[in-house]
């Protein structure tokens, strides 16, 4: 997250902020980009297990998933694909170095010990570099406010599910500390939805946070975060004995200090993400190894945020990113395998100036340049404005943004790659609006649109007559069926509209969104057609009662429209309406019964063909903060 200097400013600014999706504190309403900001009463009403469960009910997010949880899970912002947004953890940017678009695989990421989840849409390349195409989803654990606090939640349901947490921590004048673990085991349901028997999955994971204030304005930050998870998978035919293993470990180390009487807030720090996955078949008789990946990500950063005043603050920055990947798909055979490494490494810099030069007026703007060792250099632009002329009753916002996604390690330099690869470029443009009433009701609305060309796909080789160079091997000749390539544009355009309510003990919200997201590659048969597995149309509504008894109740439903299942071809997933009921019961201060029924109609349906998705599911469970 945002350095400890930083943080003690939060307190300083309007209770609705934005803290490192910017990367420094900002107000909302001095914020020009669409921003959805889930605070910890808003995780806990929702009772979410993994991350994206808690993701897709906010506008321009749609998911698919291969089977239940643990399997393959793409998250989707506004129509980008699954490889063109960037996640963050408290402050540590995950990725995986050795998968085939290079980002993140949101399969193993959960809820766990999260406090507050932003979603920052649009191109965010400005801050945030590589990826940040389709947007940012940010996450902040827990921080003590007492001087030893814990907390745990445990819950059971169907498929014999049972997920617990827990947590502790505490805060003196020298050291703020938190450590939390959890566990999560499930029968599953069958991967494939012509499968007849279960794949299971189970999960172990960490996190802490350790802030030692060294002297006054001079603080350690010190983070971490791993995950170690076991998932069966079905083959393309039906059942298997497959499985994989994941193992993902993240750590930050960062120096904080302020200089110029407090003006000037820096941060120096060193970041590391490693990723090992291994793919495991039982019924081969020599080696059960199938795949084998490694993938490593060294981030170091020097950022520095500048206050002139209350109306101006300039944040500006260097990084340098060293990726490294290792894989191999081993041979059922005794023939000793190789790890295959390649690397590369990216310089930039960046700078981005808010000015408010009246009350109420916020203007933007910032640029980067990155400089790869493969493709060379890459510049990026933004600018934005948000007014509001009533201390944020009323908010207008427009924003131009850049982002840009590096071709990844396995796309250079697997059979498949090309190592002269360019990157994909994203321009987009929003305008919003949000009006409240009060706390009775607050409205908003927002218009987008992005452009992405260079955009990265595989291309197959000719079946018949002479082979271009392309169509083998670097290095070799073998021959190849197909290579990546920069050979497509897409166009994406959407409106969002949101609204929340509340009467009494009564309240309600939902939203909608429409997303129009075409292939716009020139001459391809595919001009005009939606991109595969984005729906035109997504919707989301929650209605229920808030009794002072502590007592809570409320109806949930997602609608997602139907979408193609791939980029070719006539095959479709159908659209359906999924309705889900929760409850809670504050027995007691610190201590909440919860339950709820997920799909309460059974409906059958599919976000990718062929894969089975959850039908009806029952879990109760409790939760304790103390």
């Amino acid at each position: 997250m945002v350095a400890s200097a930083e943080e003690a400013a939060e307190a300083s600014t309007a209770d609705r902020i934005v803290v490192s999706a910017l990367r420094t504190p900002v107000a909302a309403d001095r914020v020009a980009d669409s921003v959805t900001l889930l605070d910890e009463a808003q995780i806990v009403a929702a009772q979410p297990i993994a991350l994206t469960d808690m993701l897709l009910r906010t506008p321009g997010i749609s998911i698919s998933r291969n089977g239940g949880y643990g399997t393959t899970t793409s998250l989707r912002i506004r129509g980008a694909d699954a490889g063109q947004s960037v996640i963050v953890i408290d402050g540590m940017r995950l990725s995986d170095a050795s998968s085939t678009a290079g980002g993140y695989g949101f399969a193993n990421m959960f809820v766990d010990d999260a406090e507050r989840i932003e979603i920052l849409r649009g191109p965010q390349s400005i801050l945030w570099g590589s990826d940040a195409i389709g947007g940012v989803v940010n996450v902040r654990t827990r921080r003590p406010t007492e001087p030893l606090e814990g907390s745990f939640a445990l819950e059971a349901g169907t498929h014999d599910t049972v997920s617990a947490r827990a947590g502790v921590g505490g805060t003196s004048e020298a050291v703020d500390w938190r450590l939390s673990a959890s566990r999560f085991t499930t029968d599953g349901i069958s991967a494939r939805s012509n499968g007849t028997e279960d794949d299971g999955y189970q999960r172990s994971a960490a996190s802490g946070t350790l802030t030692f204030r060294v002297a006054p304005g001079v603080s350690l930050d010190v983070r971490g975060y791993w995950s170690d998870s076991k998932n069966d998978f079905d083959g393309t035919s039906g059942d298997s004995l497959a499985y994989g293993r994941t193992e993902e470990w993240s750590g930050y180390a960062g120096l904080n200090f302020t200089l110029f009487g407090g003006r000037l807030a820096n941060r120096v720090a060193v970041l590391q993400t490693e990723t090992d996955r291994r793919n495991y078949d039982p019924a081969r008789s020599i080696r059960q190894i199938t795949f084998d990946a490694h993938g490593r990500v060294r981030r170091f950063e020097y950022q520095g945020t500048y206050t002139f005043s209350d109306a101006v603050q300039a944040v500006f920055g260097a990084e340098r990113e060293e990726q490294r990947m290792t894989t191999a798909s081993p041979s059922n055979s005794a023939t000793p395998y190789v790890l295959t490494p390649e690397k590369v490494d990216t310089n930039s810099v960046y700078g981005e100036l808010r000015v408010t030069p009246v009350v109420g007026l916020t203007v933007s703007g910032g640029a980067r340049y990155d400089h790869q060792s493969r493709f060379g250099g890459n510049t990026v632009f933004s600018a934005g404005a948000v007014y509001t002329p009533n201390g944020g009753a009323t908010v207008l916002r427009a924003s131009y943004d850049e982002g840009f996604k590096a071709p990844s390690l396995y796309q250079l330099f697997s059979m498949y790659g090309v190592n002269d690869l360019n990157p994909e470029k994203a321009k987009g443009w929003e305008i919003g609006a949000e009006q409240g009433f009060g706390e009775a009701l607050r409205l908003s609305a927002t218009w987008f649109e992005r452009d992405t060309d260079n955009l990265i796909d595989f291309a197959y080789c000719p079946t018949s007559g002479a082979l271009p160079d392309v169509c083998y091997v670097p290095g070799t000749t073998t021959s190849r069926f197909g290579y990546y390539a920069n050979v497509k544009a897409s166009h994406a355009r959407g409106l969002e509209l949101a609204a929340s309510a509340r009467w009494g003990v009564l309240f309600a919200e939902g939203n909608y969104s429409w997303i129009e997201a075409e292939d716009r590659t020139e001459g391809s048969a595919t001009y005009g057609r939606q991109l595969q597995r984005v729906p035109r149309h997504l919707a989301n509504v929650e209605a229920g009662v808030d009794l002072p008894q502590g007592m809570r109740a409320s109806v949930a439903a997602r609608y997602s429209g139907e979408s193609y299942n791939a980029a070719t071809g006539t095959a479709t997933l159908d659209d359906y309406w999924l309705v889900d009921l929760r409850a809670q019961w504050q027995v007691r201060e610190g201590l909440i019964l919860q339950g709820r029924i997920e799909n309460v109609g059974d409906e059958k349906y599919e976000t990718v063909s062929g894969y089975g998705t959850l039908g009806r599911t029952v879990y109760l469970g409790l939760r304790s903060r103390f």
